[in-house]
């Protein structure tokens, strides 16, 4: 009876002979695997394990960056937006956009992080732009920031969709005082706690939503989404530039806040015409609009979600028949998609009610 060392050693100089399985996988099936793994980072540490990876990984097709480190100086960006002044209210709602797009971010390359020594040298940090450098043939990208760009009150709804080319097509932004769960007696209707839901609900907008405060907020997160995508727009000028092949690109954050998109008739626009930036901000000029606002003191979705002073905003600049390249059916259309879930019905039930106009210059 043959020992147990004996066959083992037997079964390694077989292996060794016939070479290693592995490499009869085709390149194409290896960058199949590669294009669901997606994640650069993950994606930067296979191209350490061999040459044959590190040769197949720039030619990935989907590409994810998620962006979880950042290094700024607050007061810096600050004085950018011009916030250090007697301006202390919109300085805190834009607060957590300038921490998460003014600056630079942490390299997600597995070869820079061997290179860090183990006597505490500090990390280098490389911008989104360097961090993708080596990928050659990404066609659909997807960046995502570590926290939203407008802070807003525990309870508070905020989500925005925006379309830029070289500058904002269309944007759309769901809003709420507050979200909760309807009781287990949901027939009845609940008290108003929140003085917006106390009117009526013909479609008309109550008195008191004038009086209270309820437009004003309302500007201030119109203003502060438009804001956040012009400064994540801005972010991209680099990464559009040096990757033509791109087809698609996503720009959002983990929270799911906002999401900054742009598709292949975009991005040409992006790379042909000149990029229009704010004075003394980092960010894209965000030009005169057009917007419609469509509100109810009350929103109870079929999962049982209720939302306090919901609020629709549809914009598009002044002068675009539709916004996003077309026309009303096609801005239409990207209304009605621009969220998942609940908060696609709440689109759906908003954009069935009476439509205000308002007008913003640029800025």
């Amino acid at each position: 009876m043959q020992s147990r060392h004996r066959i083992f050693a037997e079964d390694l100089l077989l292996a060794a002979e016939e070479g290693d399985h592995f490499d009869r996988v085709p390149d194409s099936l290896v960058l199949i695997i590669f294009n669901k793994l997606a994640d650069a980072r993950s994606l930067g540490r296979c191209s350490a394990v061999s040459r044959r990876f590190n040769a197949l990984v720039p030619l990935v097709d989907d590409a994810c960056l998620r962006i979880d480190r950042v290094i700024t100086d607050a007061a810096d960006a600050e004085d950018a937006f011009g916030l250090a002044g007697p301006r202390p209210r919109l300085s805190h709602l834009l607060k957590s956009m300038l921490l998460a797009v003014l600056k630079p971010f942490s390299h997600c390359d597995a070869k820079s992080a061997a290179g860090h020594g183990k006597h505490g040298a500090p990390q280098q940090h490389h911008s989104p732009a360097q961090v993708l450098k080596n990928f050659s043939s990404i066609r659909n990208l997807r960046m995502e920031l570590p926290v939203s760009d407008v802070g807003t009150d525990d309870g508070v709804l905020l989500r925005w969709k925006a379309v830029f080319g070289s500058t904002l097509q269309s944007c759309v932004i769901l809003g709420g005082t507050k979200v909760d769960r309807a009781g287990p007696h949901a027939h009845a209707p609940a008290p108003a706690a929140d003085p917006e839901a106390a009117g009526d609900d013909s479609g008309g907008i109550p008195e008191s939503f004038y009086t209270n405060g309820g437009l004003k907020l309302r500007v201030v997160w119109t203003i502060s989404s438009l804001i956040a995508a012009a400064t994540r727009h801005y972010l991209l000028r680099e990464i559009v530039k040096e990757h033509p092949t791109l087809d698609r690109v996503a720009l959002t954050d983990a929270q799911g806040q906002g999401t900054l998109s742009m598709c292949r008739e975009q991005l040409k626009e992006f790379r042909d015409k000149p990029l229009a930036a704010a004075a003394a901000a980092n960010r894209t000029q965000v030009p005169a609009c057009n917007m419609k606002l469509r509100y109810a003191p009350l929103l109870e979705l079929s999962d049982g979600t209720r939302i306090h002073g919901a609020t629709l905003v549809v914009i598009k600049p002044v002068g675009e028949a539709g916004g996003i390249g077309g026309g009303r059916k096609e801005l239409d259309e990207f209304v009605a998609d621009a969220f998942d879930g609940p908060f696609r019905e709440a689109v759906g039930m908003l954009s069935k009610r009476r439509t205000y106009l308002l007008e913003m210059n640029g800025f």
